[in-house]
């Protein structure tokens, strides 16, 4: 689902995510844990999705919502709810931001986010929402979630900037 500040609303389907202009790029992932992967990863650039759903101009942040219940998936519990992030606007425009449904020439599996993964290549991990469900556009991120730009922003206190 794409909503929020957006001309038009979409609904797509993994397979409507396949059938638009694919990309294809090898680049380091780079995890706050202190560990960094190289990998090739394909799908449509977000910008394609832009282009499609039309944001408002009052629209800054992009926040990506997940299937993942995070009081379900941690191993410790810190904070209630499905997982989600929010980047700027301009990022989500970026030639290098992806929605990726394949790692290395392979469907993603779901422990790499199947179905449909985020790749933000100039940010840290933790801003790379698998299992994504939804996107929306909005102006401000203060009234989702505790108001801090994501749920690891949220209730672990990661800092919303997580450039590289």
């Amino acid at each position: 689902e794409v909503c929020g500040l957006v001309k038009q609303p979409l609904r797509l389907t993994l397979a409507d995510l396949v059938s638009m202009d694919r990309q294809t790029q090898i680049t380091e992932h780079n995890c706050i844990q202190g560990w960094s992967y190289i990998a090739e990863w394909s799908g449509v650039p977000l910008r394609a999705v832009l282009e499609r759903c039309q944001p408002l101009p009052e629209a800054r942040y992009v926040v990506l919502h997940a299937i993942d219940n995070k009081s379900e998936s941690e191993p410790d519990p810190e904070g209630p709810g499905s997982f989600y992030e929010t980047i700027y606007l301009a990022l989500a425009k970026d030639s290098q931001t992806l929605l990726a449904y394949e790692m290395n020439g392979e469907r993603l599996s779901i422990p790499h986010g199947a179905p449909v993964r985020l790749r933000v290549e100039t940010q840290l991990g933790f801003k790379m929402v698998k299992w994504l469900k939804a996107i929306e556009f909005v102006a401000s991120y203060a009234d989702i979630g505790e108001g801090q730009g994501g749920w690891r922003e949220d209730f672990q206190h990661y800092s919303p900037d997580a450039s590289i």
